[in-house]
């Protein structure tokens, strides 16, 4: 194995008790005396740079108990306690982001993100301890970046640290941790941003529950001196919910606490600052700013797609691997027909490659000529994959009243996965294996239409399936995507999208230019007053061939066996309102389709678009994507590695 293990930098992390006073040279202050302990081991995942000169560390960190065998409750018989607590805390680690439906899933997941926080911020600060006296030094030497409001413990426990184990007065340690902490948010979905009740918080951190407290009272100090009788605001930006039962918004602490914070594209960015955290934005303006999200070019080119990334190499050098803004030199090349020609054959190449894959995996052989038409991405209502299920089910009843349609035969190709405890996924997911088995098993709608759902996705399979897609499908709801990398993995590899104006397709529409996209669909601005008015009923009674889509799910065309199992979806569709307005887009998306479908039919000014794709991919790039981080929010400057080859 590549983890390398590292048992002497091991840490002790704990839970429960409570919080005690304590005399302290005459002083009383608070502490925390803890009920159960945990130790954090960590294990070291080499990464090497690309060109070997540098080689960062990815430290994982997996929980062993502080006793794991209690040979008093062994030699009493009973066994089963005896490794009880061994039990206990090596599940800390054995699953990640377990089901919370259960109040003992939202342990456990509240329990794993302290463990990760703390042993990681215990490792941060043994590293600058070794070096610096000063704990003033600490914003300039290390920068905590939150990912998401999963880490925002960070912000208690440096707290309590500092406090608590340093002796530092409050305003001194509040400081340095609002100089080294920033926030990334990665959803404008209200549910998605994490919420902790009190008394679960309190029984397993009650120390960080006190701190939390006095943080949220100093914050609304300093909000109502800035809007005084303003008690609204004070009760959307508090960071403690009041309700029958009170709870932590874990984004409000990390806003509170966090130097600077920032989405991942400018849509999404500027959202975050005119709705989702508006009060925040208006209180801070300073601290919001935008980074759009990149990927890397030497896995998701070089590496997935070697053919590609060798006909580039051999037209314009090798640069791009290291500065992807060097592919803008493709675009002439977008009007040469024997560039056309090898561009087309790798695509094909890669075809007959997922092809077999589909057939190892599905025991399904699917027409390489046909449309790889190519949705893959985590299984959620927003993302809609339930959009392109019922446009393949229209294409279906088209071609049950007229078989002898003109269409050019499809593969659509679906990998994914749901959270856990949601329901409402695992019923997509469900409805789209039900739609490819009949698809698949008709004797000659099959051959226009196939339907795959490619089980387990993951790095290695997209690595066959994203390199050999002609389209791209990144189709949410205007305004719910944050940004989308798969939407720049697909273009990078020569892949058209269809999609609407969300997320990082608005800046890939400003990049590859209104000809080569298919936009269709409600605007993000749009969407709230589309919404006062919306009645999805009205579609339903006004479209007679969307009408046949839904109506063929109720009749179980599509769960013989199981009847009624998809009406949850259609009470989400007709009865509670459409929430992602599936059909208020469905027809202008089936018209859009209708557009790819002509354009495909088309060889060489398909491939001459999907060539400008691959020429304009340049600003995604991670390179760019770090440095921006780098610059804006880190304040670090890059460097030369030494060449140990001199």
């Amino acid at each position: 194995t590549w983890e390398v293990k590292r048992p002497r930098l091991s840490v002790h992390v704990q839970f429960g008790g409570q919080a005690v006073v304590v005399d302290i040279h005459g002083r009383k202050v608070w502490r925390w005396s803890p009920n159960e302990r945990v130790i954090g081991v960590p294990f070291d995942l080499p990464v090497v740079g690309y060109g070997g000169k540098n080689v960062n560390t990815v430290r994982l960190w997996s929980a062993q108990a502080d006793n794991e065998f209690d040979l008093e409750d062994f030699n009493r018989g009973s066994y089963i306690e005896a490794v009880e607590t061994k039990v206990l805390a090596e599940n800390l680690t054995k699953v990640l982001y377990p089901n919370d439906e259960s109040m003992q899933g939202k342990e456990l997941r509240l329990r794993q993100q302290y463990f990760f926080v703390a042993c990681t911020l215990r490792d941060i600060l043994r590293s600058f301890r070794a070096k610096n006296d000063d704990w003033n030094l600490l914003p300039e030497k290390a920068f905590i970046q939150l990912n998401d409001t999963h880490p925002t413990l960070v912000i208690p426990e440096l707290m309590r640290i500092l406090l608590d184990e340093e002796d530092m007065p409050w305003d001194d340690a509040w400081h340095i941790v609002c100089g080294c902490v920033g926030y990334t948010n990665h959803t404008v979905l209200p549910e998605a941003l994490e919420r902790w009740g009190l008394p679960l918080f309190a029984r397993l951190l009650p120390r960080h529950m006190q701190i939390i407290f006095e943080i949220n009272s100093r914050f609304l100090r300093y909000v109502s001196s800035h809007y005084p009788g303003d008690i609204n605001r004070l009760r959307r930006m508090s960071i403690i919910e009041e309700g029958d039962v009170q709870r932590v918004r874990m984004a409000n602490l990390a806003l509170v606490g966090a130097k600077k914070v920032n989405g991942v594209a400018r849509i999404h960015s500027q959202i975050l600052v005119d709705d989702i955290f508006r009060d925040f934005a208006e209180l801070w303006p300073e601290k919001f700013t935008n980074v759009t999200n990149g990927i890397t070019p030497r896995r998701w080119l070089l590496k997935a797609n070697p053919g590609l990334a060798e006909l580039i190499t051999r037209n314009i050098g090798c640069a791009w691997t290291k500065d992807l803004s060097e592919l803008k030199q493709l675009m002439p090349l977008a009007d040469d027909d024997g560039f056309l020609d090898e561009f087309y054959a790798i695509k094909q190449r890669n075809k007959l490659a997922l092809a077999k894959v589909i057939k190892d995996t599905l025991n399904l052989t699917i027409d390489p000529e046909s449309i790889f038409d190519a949705q893959v991405k985590r299984i959620h209502e927003y993302k809609r994959q339930l959009l392109l299920t019922l446009y393949i089910i229209m294409l279906y009843n088209r071609l049950i009243d007229n078989p002898g349609l003109d269409i050019h035969p499809r593969t659509f190709i679906f990998a994914g996965k749901s959270a856990p405890g949601y329901a409402t996924a695992k019923l997509i997911i469900r409805l789209i294996h039900g739609v490819s088995e009949i698809i698949n098993n008709h004797p000659s709608i099959r051959k226009k239409l196939n339907v795959v759902f490619l089980p387990d996705y993951r790095v290695s399979l997209a690595e066959s399936i994203i390199p050999a897609a002609n389209l791209s499908e990144q189709i949410s709801l205007a305004g719910t995507e944050a940004s989308g990398t798969g939407n720049m993995k697909l273009m990078l590899n020569g892949a058209l999208t269809i999609g609407t104006m969300d997320g990082a397709n608005v800046e890939i529409f400003e990049e590859v230019g209104v000809d080569n996209m298919f936009i269709f669909g409600l605007r993000a601005d749009d969407v709230p007053n589309f919404r006062r008015s919306y009645s999805p009923l009205d579609v339903y009674n006004n479209d007679l061939e969307i009408q046949l889509v839904l109506d063929n799910i109720r009749k179980n065309v599509f769960s013989l066996n199981t009847p009624g199992v998809f009406e949850p979806l259609l009470r989400n569709l007709l009865d509670y309102g459409d929430y992602y307005m599936l059909l208020a887009d469905l027809r202008d998306y089936a018209n859009t389709q209708d557009k790819v479908d002509a354009l495909y039919r088309q060889r060489r000014e398909w491939d001459r678009r999907a060539v400008i794709n691959v020429a304009s991919a340049g600003k995604f790039s991670s390179d760019r994507s770090i440095a921006e981080y780098a610059k804006n929010i880190w304040n670090i400057q890059p460097f030369d590695v030494a060449d140990d080859n001199r």
